[in-house]
């Protein structure tokens, strides 16, 4: 019975925070293009090592970033994993300087295993965030125009996914099946200086239902008893996504008497591309963690409102490690888990400027986190926390340059759910 109290105080939980998902985690006017900027997917102990996943295979961390990896889950143990985020984000043009704070949760997720060869994981986590405000004045003799531009929203992922070991408990495969779901506003708004001119607003709302899957694979390799490698590969087909767009137009206001045109569009082309992902980790057992993760997406393949080759090719490399000073020691410090990490990419956005002699241009982001795995007093729940700082440079001088310093606290509780106790 306590079981399924469990079980159903977690599903209340999951549903009561699919409102918080949606709330804007970004003020970047970048977002405006796209989808947004995507999310991190990693969690725990990936999110500090660099944002890596596809080669980490733990028994007490959920990893959805490659689905191979639940069934490392002990078969006695239920996981819940749960974060929250928080960060400061500093922009600058060149001219002004603006200073943004935001707060979001970031996943929930737990995991069990169904029998010695089998697990199950599900949860909640974003694909990507859309929020920006800005506006662009412009003087053309005397008349002066002033267009606000407004976005929010973003996209997430319900995800459901097995995994199953198929081979010596060394050869791993899994699969997620995902509701993917969201919507995104884009609106602008133009004013004019002149009184004889009726201002006009335009509001943009993608709405997006369908369905997102993800292949994973993860061999383990043993270099001793204590000691292994593991190799990761993850597979996202791409997808032409179930959307509907809803158009409306607005000509003058409250005061001068508004006409309000809506168009609703139903068969447009909007595409998530294909995923590749490759990674490495070396493990030795309750004592060190290093991991090197590849990532390729194919956006130029991509469609966005029926236009095509309006996406760049996206690559992340990332890197990361983790050390334990002493697992079994009573010193609460030794037995932190300290992890460090790097990443590097690009972006899959484009963006039009004409006036630095470019037609599109994209930006690289790179940046580097640390954190700490703080232990509980069971020693196998843990307090995650993390701390990155990225910087996002554009490829050309006219474009906005965006520092962020991210906060993200993650509680895994880990617990013997399955356990049989005897009685005497």
């Amino acid at each position: 019975m306590l079981r399924i109290n469990k079980v159903f105080i977690i599903t209340c939980f999951l549903i009561a925070q699919l409102s918080l998902l949606a709330q804007n985690n970004t003020n970047s006017p970048y977002t405006r293009y796209g989808y947004g900027v995507l999310a991190d997917r990693s969690f725990g102990a990936g999110r500090a090592m660099g944002g890596i996943g596809f080669g980490l295979r733990s028994s007490k961390q959920i990893n959805p970033m490659n689905p191979a990896s639940y069934n490392a889950v002990d078969s006695l143990t239920f996981i819940f994993d749960f974060g929250i985020s928080g960060q400061l984000s500093w922009f600058d043009d060149g001219t002004n300087k603006q200073k943004n704070k935001n707060g979001n949760v970031e996943y929930i997720a737990f995991q069990f295993p169904v029998s010695p060869r089998l697990a199950l994981s599900a949860g909640i986590l974003p694909y990507s965030f859309v929020g920006y405000d800005f506006n662009h004045v412009e003087k053309i003799g005397d008349e002066i125009f002033i267009n606000n531009f407004n976005g929010k929203g973003g996209l997430n992922d319900i995800y459901a996914g097995l995994s199953i070991d198929i081979w010596k408990k060394r050869l791993s495969v899994g699969a997620n099946v995902g509701y993917f779901f969201g919507t995104v506003t884009h609106s602008s708004a133009l004013s004019f200086s002149s009184s004889s001119a009726l201002p006009i607003q335009k509001v943009q709302k993608i709405r997006v239902n369908d369905l997102k899957l993800d292949f994973g694979l993860q061999y383990t390799h043993p270099l001793s008893k204590t000691e292994n490698m593991v190799f990761g590969f993850i597979y996202s087909p791409s997808n032409k996504l179930n959307t509907t767009v809803y158009n409306s137009y607005v000509e003058g206001s409250s005061t001068t008497g508004a006409v309000e045109t809506i168009d609703t569009l139903s068969n447009s082309a909007f595409d998530i591309p294909a995923s590749y992902g490759l990674g490495f980790s070396y493990v030795k057992q309750n004592r060190l963690t290093l991991g090197l993760d590849l990532l390729y997406e194919g956006w130029e393949d991509a469609s966005f409102e029926d236009n095509s080759d309006v996406f760049s090719n996206r690559y992340r490399i990332a890197g990361g490690i983790e050390f334990i000073p002493a697992y079994m020691e009573r010193s609460f410090f030794k037995r932190i888990r300290y992890r460090a990490g790097l990443h590097y990419g690009n972006s899959y956005q484009q963006v039009n400027v004409k006036s630095a002699g470019l037609s599109d241009a994209d930006y690289k982001d790179y940046g580097a986190s640390i954190g700490f795995g703080l232990p509980l007093i069971d020693n196998r729940s843990f307090l995650n926390l993390s701390f990155e700082y990225m910087r996002i440079k554009p490829q050309a001088s006219s474009m906005i340059d965006e520092e962020y310093f991210k906060v993200t606290v993650n509680y895994t509780f880990n617990e013997q759910w399955f356990y049989k106790f005897r009685l005497k």
